[in-house]
């Protein structure tokens, strides 16, 4: 194999690489003779067939193959040999286009190799660390919002209108052309208006109405209805509204908490406690990342292969240009330009990542399949009723556990990093903290 330089530039590198005749052969017979010892040939024992003659059968259909190994054995070596990593997939091409059984073979590879990533020191990173208390005042502030998501709802006064929000207890009979048909009836029914869960149109008309008062509710079924007796056909619901109830806050008390799951006020005045103080910690952390890498991308400097920049720029524009495009979903619309801003961020991007990579690898650090589990058990919360579903697809596709695993490799990373940087904490109250968060939404 002869190896030559035709381009050095920067992180681009192109090469000629010549496989001669005679290192394909041998490649040819390798393969056959490994063939050979399972063949079995007439006239033969079995292991024993001529060489010749398997060449002469089977040479041409094991030569592209042996011509793909020759190739990817000449690139293997040379990345060996050379040190480079390829920052995205090398070009391969065959230049001698009239190539016949017998010739040299001779390709062109060319690539974008990863940069050296410089030595950095830091134990001169200055971080704050920010710390929120946890006050009695957002306990019970939570402990307020808790009662009014649990509404009880109270008589309202003898002749009072009902309004968006009440409850209305009715009786209702349905009719379609004059009949009645099935599930279209029911007594003491609690209805919240504005709930939507009644036919559209159906809740609105009842506003306004009194205690003892009846009412025919003109609807029409959806076209898409679940029953196809009723889809698309006009019905009147022959409604007496019997009682009228206004929402008011559950109390704050030992019922409400056992509604929550918990075993008492205190316990639940504890479990929310917790919960803001990782609620705290974890915005705390967010704010002192961005810091951090805000410190990296000025201290650490080196080329960024222009491929990979230009990867995540279209992404970045692609990923903004939906986001004021929320209605599009698919990806047919028109072509979109990535902006001096989008580079700036992608070049941003990439060059943490190279770092953090390079620091994580020289570093050992490494995700254990616990951590991944747990942020598996995590994400399926999301999908109550789907968690298996959601696990067999995590487990059958390696870019869901890249997806998994990237954060929580990054983390790390930074967690090394805060370990040999000055950090000292820094103690705000909710309110500054929630600023600090929002100067990162707008930054």
């Amino acid at each position: 194999m002869q190896v030559t330089e035709t381009l050095n530039e920067g992180l681009t590198r192109g090469y000629d690489i010549t496989i001669t005749a005679a290192e394909l052969e041998a490649k040819v017979n390798e393969k056959l003779e490994a063939a050979r010892a399972d063949f079995q040939m007439k006239g033969f024992r079995k292991g024993h067939a001529p060489l010749a003659l398997m060449k002469k059968m089977f040479g041409k259909s094991v030569l592209g193959e042996a011509m793909q190994e020759a190739v990817d054995g000449a690139m293997g070596e040379h990345f060996e040999q050379s040190g480079d990593r390829p920052a995205m997939q090398p070009e391969v091409k065959m230049t001698n286009d009239d190539w016949t059984e017998g010739d040299d073979v001779t390709v062109s590879l060319s690539y974008e190799c990863l940069p050296t990533i410089p030595e950095a020191d830091f134990s001169g990173v200055k971080l704050e660390r920010l710390v929120t208390e946890v006050e009695d005042a957002a306990v019970t502030e939570a402990l307020e919002n808790l009662a009014s998501s649990t509404n009880v709802f109270e008589k309202r006064r003898k002749g009072s209108k009902a309004k968006d929000g009440d409850q209305v207890v009715i009786d209702f009979l349905g009719k379609v052309d004059g009949e009645a048909f099935d599930g279209g009836a029911g007594e003491d029914y609690p209805l919240v208006l504005g709930s939507n869960s009644f036919i559209p149109g159906f809740e609105e008309q009842l506003v306004g109405t009194k205690e003892g008062e009846s009412i025919d509710v003109k609807v029409t079924f959806p076209a898409e209805y679940g029953a196809e007796n009723l889809a698309g056909k006009d019905a009147v619901f022959e409604c007496t509204v019997k009682e009228v109830k206004e929402p008011k806050p559950a109390a704050v008390d030992e019922e409400l908490a056992i509604k929550f799951g918990a075993q008492s006020l205190d316990d639940l005045s504890t479990q929310i406690t917790e919960r803001l103080e990782a609620e705290y910690y974890g915005a705390a952390r967010t704010i002192m990342k961005r810091n951090l890498m805000d410190e990296l991308d000025s201290l650490v400097k080196f080329d960024l292969p222009p491929s990979l920049v230009k990867v995540e720029a279209d992404q970045i524009a692609h990923q903004l240009w939906h986001d004021d495009n929320p209605d599009v979903q698919g990806h047919d619309h028109p072509e979109i330009e990535t902006t001096d801003e989008h580079n700036t961020l992608a070049e941003r991007r990439v060059r943490l990542g190279l770092l953090l990579a390079e620091l994580g690898s020289k570093n050992n650090v490494e995700v254990t399949e616990q951590e991944i589990q747990q942020a598996m058990f995590q994400q399926a919360s999301q999908y109550p009723g789907q968690e298996r579903e959601f696990f067999e697809f995590v487990q059958k596709n390696e870019q869901a556990q890249q997806q998994l695993r990237a954060p929580l490799y990054e983390d790390k990373v930074v967690d090394y990093i805060i370990e040999l940087a000055q950090v000292t904490d820094k103690t705000i109250t909710k309110d500054d903290l929630e600023a600090e968060l929002k100067k990162l939404d707008e930054a």
